[in-house]
């Protein structure tokens, strides 16, 4: 039998087709999706489709399963067309709901604002949730607010449409833990929507009526059936989850283990059977794919500092790497803060980059190649001491995504994170997850398939800890010193 993961990411969508007992990889495929923060869904759809072409087709395919990008609001209308362009998780125009939301459940203390918003969502609001978004549209555009009927995730509206789309009804809508964790409005603690938080974000009374959200699924529990006359006929629909849900999958991550995703945003997230509740907002309570919780902190800023820096060089990334490892351990003091797009954690949506330490003697291409690794590593360092602080075991680091690619990433990660640092092979983990997903789904066992490395093509490599954890402190405790002096 074969089952089906399909990735739709912020910039692109990745199908793989594998072999539901072994993991095999079969066949794949991919398409781009277009640039900006606000796209319409319309778009996903046609690279998912296209995706499919280029993997084959799903004809033969038993089952099949969506990740796809966290937060991003897609609002539908009574007859289940789309309102308006969807809002993505990168979209920062509703910082400022945030602050009024948290103002508001702490009757105008922000400080017990923050608690009120842990304690009942297990989230503090910051422009990447939807519930902000929520807030946004009902002050901006309250004409779309007002003919919104229904509000889905990306994943949702995916696996809806491979269900048939608005011919299949609202009520035919499904999501799953670990997306609606993401949302402001559901607890992953209690497994229920919160109706306060929603209330709130759209301004809509006890008197009036919410949208409908879509039904949440257990992990093995199946969406339906694929229309016949869609992308996957006939075939099984798993409940699908979030990319960061989906990519612990993929990677299989069990307690202990803490997976840095290095893509567009750099990602901390660990499963755990504690929920968090965190004030400070840092660390949220997202729930995993598989009835466990995932504790997850988020930036904006990842791989793309690489790029940024390797453009300002005028370098490829291979060539940053190389130099990056050339220069000293602390860039003679040089620190780069990676603030390059605003920053979600922290919450500093209006912050820039910016560059400590510049001297003569650090005034090179390595110095800067080593501080721009070293910054975008203390980021994912502080991510991992949050959900340490919050109870979440750490024993060791996955590290995945593109960012991974980098040899001097590889290298330097387990000096500044101060743990061993486990590198799969290159591959497409939120696609393989929601692959192994639609496995599960299909099996109706009570645990997910093991496939392990015979589904990778190649073998993970482990970069142990360094014995003297000097320099690591070092170099974390010389970016502690500067990271608070950018702007907000």
């Amino acid at each position: 039998m074969l089952v089906a993961g399909i990735d739709s990411s912020t910039q692109s969508c990745k199908v793989v087709v594998r072999d539901a007992e072994t993991g095999k990889l079969v066949r794949e495929g991919r398409a781009s999706h277009p640039d900006g923060t606000e796209v319409d869904p319309a778009a996903w759809w046609s690279a998912l489709q296209e995706a499919v072409v280029g993997a084959g087709g799903l004809a033969d395919v038993d089952a099949v399963a969506v990740g796809a990008q966290q937060h991003g609001m897609v609002c539908l209308d009574a007859d289940g067309q789309v309102v308006r362009p969807a809002l993505l998780w990168n979209d920062t125009r509703s910082a400022q709901a945030a602050a009024d939301l948290i103002a508001e459940l702490g009757d105008g203390d922000e400080e017990a604002g923050r608690r009120a918003w842990a304690e009942q969502v297990g989230v503090v609001p910051v422009a990447s949730f939807t519930v902000t978004k929520l807030r946004w549209l009902a002050d901006h555009e309250p004409e779309n607010a007002a003919r919104t009927a229904a509000v889905v995730l990306p994943h949702d509206w995916l696996t809806w449409m491979l269900a048939g789309g608005p011919a299949a009804g609202l009520d035919a809508l499904t999501t799953d833990r670990g997306d609606a964790s993401g949302t402001g409005y559901w607890n992953a603690s209690t497994g229920e929507y919160v109706e306060r938080t929603l209330r709130m974000a759209l301004r809509r009374g006890e008197d009036e009526d919410l949208p409908h959200l879509p039904r949440v699924l257990g992990p093995a529990e199946s969406a339906g059936r694929g229309a016949q006359d869609g992308p996957a006929p006939g075939a099984l629909l798993g409940a699908g989850t979030g990319d960061n849900a989906a990519a612990a999958m993929g990677v299989e991550a069990v307690p202990g283990d803490v997976v840095i995703s290095l893509g567009t945003s750099g990602v901390v997230s660990g499963p755990s059977d504690t929920a968090p509740v965190d004030p400070s907002g840092i660390v949220a309570g997202f729930a995993d794919a598989t009835g466990r919780q995932l504790p997850l902190v988020c930036t904006l800023n990842a791989a793309r500092v690489l790029t940024a820096t390797a453009d300002m060089l005028g370098v490829d990334v291979g060539r940053l790497s190389d130099l990056a490892l050339e220069a000293p351990s602390g860039a003679g003091g040089m620190v780069l803060v990676p603030y390059l797009e605003g920053e979600r954690t922290p919450d500093r949506p209006g912050a820039t980059g910016a560059v400590h330490g510049l001297t003569l003697s650090t005034s090179t291409p390595g110095h800067l190649a080593r501080a721009a690794v070293e910054g975008l590593l203390c980021g994912m360092a502080d991510g991992m001491d949050a959900l340490a602080d919050q109870g979440t075991r750490v024993d060791r680091v996955v590290l995945v995504g593109g960012g991974a690619r980098s040899e001097a990433v590889r290298r330097i990660a387990p000096v500044v994170l101060g743990h061993p640092v486990v590198v799969p092979p290159p591959g497409e983990y939120v696609a393989d997850g929601a692959a192994r997903q639609a496995a599960w789904a299909l099996s109706g066992a009570d645990e997910p398939p093991t496939w392990g490395e015979g589904a990778r093509d190649g073998e993970s490599t482990t970069y142990d800890a360094p014995a003297d954890a000097a320099p690591g402190r070092a170099v974390r405790e010389r970016y502690a010193q500067v990271r608070d002096l950018t702007d907000r």
